[in-house]
């Protein structure tokens, strides 16, 4: 996943926030249904043998689902017409299957309404739309939060340099006595200093500030491979005084009394959403053979010839001085591949309703038929578009 990740970033071109961790999973499943092409190509995204690739996507939500601080969810929804090899569905975890029926709308509203329950509110709607064409959508929802054990102090922030210059901004401010929460590297593409922020439940965030001529790729691909130890990062106390990486100095002060090392961090409280076409980088994601709906491409998951139709997420990250919150819901639908709709020669009827003029209205609860709240329509919301 921290490959997939530094290869998301290798795209970004300004502010944004994605979670390679809620698209992992979904192409490792696909990969375990596909065949040919499609099949290597998932493969090579997920960087695992598309044989080991389902297994290690239940290891992986079995290992989030324990982590503190962290929720996560599969979803599994299908047209009631669509044929799934059970030995598919039964890898996917237990309770993750629903069914699309043909409301549309009711659909949507029960698509979101699990994006929003998984996510703690983090993310509203499912990030795709269903249309007639989707037969399948399979989904992943990241929501995660953490505290911080010492809150950051809230200021304003005005910049004497850079692009934010003049701006008033909402600083954050703290001091402490661990200088190994801030380090310099040295990676390929030049000098990153890195910043770790503990929080309360095993989770943490790392700032990474690059020099100002390397791009955000470049930056989040060198602290990734901090993780990875394939670089080494320098703590603040072992370097000498002076300008030592960006954004970081190391100097010596005179006091009145013996006191310890200090570190001094000030940042800025941020609030970031993006949305991404998981499709627009098809190449990434490995989805480039999967698209194509002149034939099918999961033979392991139905014998109904499958084509990728949609790929996007919603991802918000919210930095401040109590915590940190995130969330990221991730969904794929595929749709019939050519030559492969049902036969529909079937009939049937077609009974149209139409509220158009004040109604009224009842919310009853269904086993015991209570009226739970009525009222009259007459003013409904105006259009926003």
């Amino acid at each position: 996943m921290n490959r997939l990740t530094a290869r998301w970033a290798d795209t970004a071109t300004g502010g944004t926030v994605f979670s390679a961790a809620g698209v992992w999973p979904l192409l490792a499943f696909l990969a375990d249904g596909a065949w040919g092409a499609a099949r290597a190509e998932l493969a090579d995204a997920v960087g695992l043998p598309a044989d080991q690739a389902a297994p290690a996507a239940r290891e992986l939500l079995t290992t989030m689902g324990s982590m503190p601080g962290l929720r996560s969810a599969l979803g599994l929804w299908t047209r009631h017409d669509l044929a799934l090899r059970e030995e598919w569905r039964s890898g996917l975890p237990a309770g993750t299957h629903g069914v699309l029926t043909d409301d549309l709308p009711a659909g949507q509203r029960a698509l979101d309404a699990w994006a929003a329950e998984r996510t703690g509110g983090l993310i509203e709607r499912m990030p795709i739309a269903l249309d007639p064409g989707v037969v399948m959508v399979l989904a992943s929802a990241l929501a995660l939060r953490t505290e911080w054990p010492r809150p950051f102090e809230e200021l304003p922030l005005s910049p004497d340099a850079g692009p934010w210059q003049g701006r008033r901004l909402a600083g954050l401010r703290r001091t402490g006595v661990r200088l190994d929460r801030a380090g310099v590297t040295n990676g390929p593409h030049g000098y990153v200093t890195e910043l770790k922020v503990p929080g309360d439940n095993g989770i943490d965030v790392h700032l990474l500030l690059g020099e100002q001529r390397m791009t955000p790729g470049q930056v989040l691909g060198t602290g990734v491979a901090a993780l990875a130890h394939q670089v080494t990062v320098v703590p603040s106390g072992q370097l000498p005084y002076g300008d030592v990486g960006p954004g970081l100095r190391v100097e010596q002060q005179r006091c009145a009394t013996p006191r310890p090392p200090e570190l001094s961090v000030t940042t800025v409280a941020y609030d970031i959403g993006a949305r991404h076409d998981l499709l627009d980088r098809h190449g990434l994601f490995g989805l480039t053979t999967a698209m194509d709906t002149g034939d099918g491409h999961f033979p392991g998951i139905s014998p109904d010839p499958l084509a990728v139709g949609k790929a996007e997420q919603s991802a918000v990250a919210q930095f401040g001085a109590l915590g940190f919150r995130a969330g990221a819901v991730t969904a794929v639908a595929p749709r019939y591949g050519a030559g492969s709709r049902p036969d529909l020669r079937c009939t049937t009827t077609i009974v149209t309703a139409r509220f158009d003029r004040p109604f009224g209205f009842l919310a009853v609860h269904r086993e015991s038929r209570l009226v739970l709240t009525a009222g009259w329509v007459t003013e409904p919301l105006p259009y926003q578009g």
